[in-house]
This record gives structure tokens, sequence and C-alpha cells, in this order.
């Protein structure tokens, strides 16, 4: 099922097919947002919000594959790209970007509907929708942005609790530090003076039994974080 609160990012630059796809699937329940550049789609993207893109290959500014690189490197948000080309080669360097699915052009609306519904189930329930996440005995108040462990309430800064939200809302998913810096888009976090590093040995600090050896926050050797599911779960 999908939810009245689903909001897609179209990146498409034929004012047309974009108003057509908007009509159709605004009628079955998804909220559409149309960018008709690149540049655009990125930058709305960025804010958050959005549970899918609509990517079109062919943009004026840059091709749909530079795109797909651009916001895999900060969001795992479901992608099914759009071409005209129908190219296998297209499709499969789509996909080894980290596109989700491939559709070509001219699509029938019920098959995109119906692919775009495939690929947002497989994302699983919403955690964004969640105001409390549970993992075991790590509680994560995100209204009163408060964490507990055991019942017993830690101590985080502003920046601390939103990157433990950030990694927890993408638990099992690796997320690079650039990826994180999109997510939390918080001033004095910089991926490249290792201040995420710092932050994150913070979180362990007041979350993990054993901070040396956490459970919780994983390090990915040259990729990033990754929020586990601890076996207290």
């Amino acid at each position: 099922m999908l939810s009245v609160a689903d909001r897609v990012l179209m990146i498409e630059d034929d004012e047309r097919l974009a108003a057509m796809v908007s009509e159709y699937l605004a009628g079955n329940g998804l909220q559409v947002t149309v960018a008709a550049r690149a540049e655009r789609g990125l930058s709305l993207l960025s804010r958050g919000g959005f549970q899918a893109v609509l990517l079109d290959v062919m943009l004026p500014d840059l091709d749909g594959f530079e795109v797909c690189r651009r916001i895999r490197a900060r969001s795992d948000v479901p992608v099914l790209m759009l071409t005209a080309r129908g190219d296998d080669t297209d499709r499969i360097v789509g996909l080894e970007l980290g596109a989700d699915d491939y559709l070509p052009k001219p699509f029938n609306p019920r098959e995109l509907l119906a692919r775009l519904k495939a690929i947002l189930r497989r994302r699983g329930p919403d955690a964004s929708r969640q105001p409390v996440l549970r993992f075991g005995r790590l509680e994560i108040d995100r209204e009163a942005r408060a964490v507990r462990v055991d019942g017993g309430e830690r101590t985080l800064t502003s920046h601390q609790f939103d990157l433990l939200v950030a990694l927890a809302e993408s638990a099992g998913r690796v997320l690079s530090r650039e990826a994180l810096m999109a997510r939390v888009r918080a001033e004095g976090l910089e991926p490249y003076d290792r201040s995420i590093d710092v932050h994150v040995s913070r979180i362990r600090a007041a979350i993990e039994d054993d901070p040396r050896h956490p459970r919780r926050i994983i390090t990915v050797r040259g990729a990033g974080y990754v929020f586990a599911r601890a076996q207290d779960d």
C-alpha cells in the first residue's frame, strides 16, 4: 500500500510527460514534485522528505547517471530511472550506480505505479514516520530528542542526536560521511576534517556497553558507518 504521505521527486525536463505522470500518481495517493534540471532536483532532494525519485537519463545540465551517482553518495532513497534509449547498457550502468529499477520510455503509467509500489515495499516501513525508534535496549525518542538505554537517559549534543537518528533510520545500510552530512545538514560537521568520526566516537561512548568494541555503530573501512541491529534486539 502507498501512503498519502509518500512524496516522489521527478527529475524530468519533458514538461508534458512530467505533468501526465504527476496527475496520474496524484490520483493514486502520491505527491509529486517536478524538477526540470538535475541541479534543481539535487537541491530539492538535499532538503529531505522524499520517499522515491523518478530520474530521467537525458537531462539538459547533467546526465542521469551522474545524478544517480550523486544521489547515492548522500542518500539511500529509492531511484527509478527513465530513458528514451531503451539500451541494455544504459540499464546495466544505471543499476550498477545504485538505481533500484529502470523503465524505458514510452511507458504505461500503470506499470510506472506498479514499479514504484515495488521499490517502496522493498524499502520497508518508513522509519522517518516513527516518533520513537526502538532497538532492543536502545530507544531513540525523536519528538523528545532523547536517547535511552535500559530506560536510562543518555546525554548527546544536538549534532550527535541528529547523527544517531540518521544512522538508525537506515539500520543495516552503510552511510558514507558525505551521506551523513547531507542528512544532518548541520553546521560544525565537516566530513573531511574527521569531526564526524569524533561525534560518532562520543555517540558510542553514550550508547555502547563497550565503546572500543561497538555493536551498534560499526565502522566499515573505506565506506563509512552502519547502524547494526545488535544481538539484544
